[in-house]
């Protein structure tokens, strides 16, 4: 395991907190704990469950570690699973003084995060994303959650964690399908306020995604460091955190109609590539900007096209979706790169005509 100095990324307001970025670092776990934690849960994936028993022996000299394995991806993100944590809470005594650790994906993250806003109104949580897309995303920013049958986190919380541990030693064994899913939220981070990040993906794709390169850190940095300045600014969605939503109203319609079976980065995609349709045919974007979002995604392996006739069912999944405001839609558009706005309550024959231009 590669040690180098770490990076600290400041994310303000009211509930600060850093996110430690690096290799080797997650020996920085146990610092982030504040005095008094006796008892540590570890959630994690079946996948993690060797790195989390290393950790289990790392931490219990000085703590009660527990582990609680969870299913992989969105089936972790069920009022079951989080039933489940809240009994092992229960039985193990946890008080509001003790700590959760999210070892794993966004899923994991968000479960976690969760059951740590929930057990006794909130006890200690601490984030240790595994996945591009947990570090840049998920693990930042106190969004928390579990899904319904009705749609994709609409059961949740804010919820600030004490840190965020992003370990990139941690991704050399994702699988390499994961990886380039993730890099659509470091795709719409370029898009939406840090057009370096899409510079680099032109130069060499090859480069910027492979994790042992300092390109590839620098795009999880930036990545990570737009999110801590947004969050920091607006933590509970009520203006500016809007922005990160880019993409996501017609992915997670997409996520939803699939039953979860499809990666969030590739549903988000195709979200954006809707997203950049949607504002060139508000006259806002440019022709050659929609281009720039098919081909750097494109560059990525990630589908920037949806099947025809499903439009119906999006249309619905969308309407329930927690970023509408009553009946109204609203949508983050480009009027440029890194120049997001608002798109309150378009026509559903816009909608439509933007959706026409990603069927396949």
């Amino acid at each position: 395991m590669n040690t180098d100095t770490p990076t600290v990324i400041a994310v303000p307001g009211t509930e600060p907190y850093d996110v430690i970025v690096g290799r080797g670092v997650l020996s920085n776990l146990r610092a982030s704990f504040t005095p008094g934690v006796r008892k540590v849960l570890i959630v994690h994936a079946p996948q993690l469950a060797d790195w989390a028993a290393s950790l289990r022996t790392e931490l219990r000299d000085e703590f009660e570690v527990l582990l609680a394995e969870v299913p992989d991806g969105e089936a972790a993100k069920r009022v079951e699973v989080a039933s489940f944590l809240w009994q092992i809470l229960g039985q193990a005594d946890f008080t509001r003084t003790d700590a959760i650790v999210g070892f794993g994906g966004g899923a994991t993250t968000d479960l976690a995060g969760f059951v740590a806003a929930t057990w006794l109104r909130g006890v200690q949580l601490v984030q240790v994303p595994t996945t591009l897309l947990g570090m840049v995303d998920a693990a930042v920013g106190g969004k928390t959650g579990i899904n319904t049958a009705e749609g994709k986190n609409l059961v949740g919380a804010f919820y600030a964690p004490r840190a965020v541990v992003a370990d990139l030693d941690t991704l050399v064994s994702l699988p390499r399908n994961d990886l380039l899913a993730g890099f659509a939220e470091v795709v719409k981070a370029g898009f939406i306020a840090e057009p370096e990040i899409l510079a680099h993906l032109e130069a060499d794709v090859a480069v910027a995604t492979d994790p042992g390169t300092p390109q590839f850190r620098r795009l999880v940095e930036l990545s990570i460091g737009l999110k801590a300045r947004v969050v920091g600014e607006d933590f509970r969605e009520s203006g500016l955190r809007e922005i990160l939503n880019y993409g996501h109203t017609l992915g997670h319609a997409i996520e939803h109609t699939e039953r979860y079976q499809w990666r969030h980065g590739a549903a988000v995609a195709v979200g954006m590539v809707f997203a950049a349709e949607l504002g060139r045919l508000t006259g806002s974007l440019s022709d050659a900007a929609v281009d720039r979002h098919r081909s750097i995604l494109e560059s990525l392996g990630l589908p920037t096209t949806y099947p025809v006739g499903r439009w119906n069912t999006l249309l619905a999944a969308m309407q329930r979706d927690k970023k509408a405001r009553g009946s109204m839609l609203r949508f983050i558009v480009l009027d440029d790169v890194a120049k997001p706005t608002v798109l309150q309550g378009p026509e559903t024959s816009l909608l439509f005509a933007a959706y026409q231009e990603i069927g396949s």
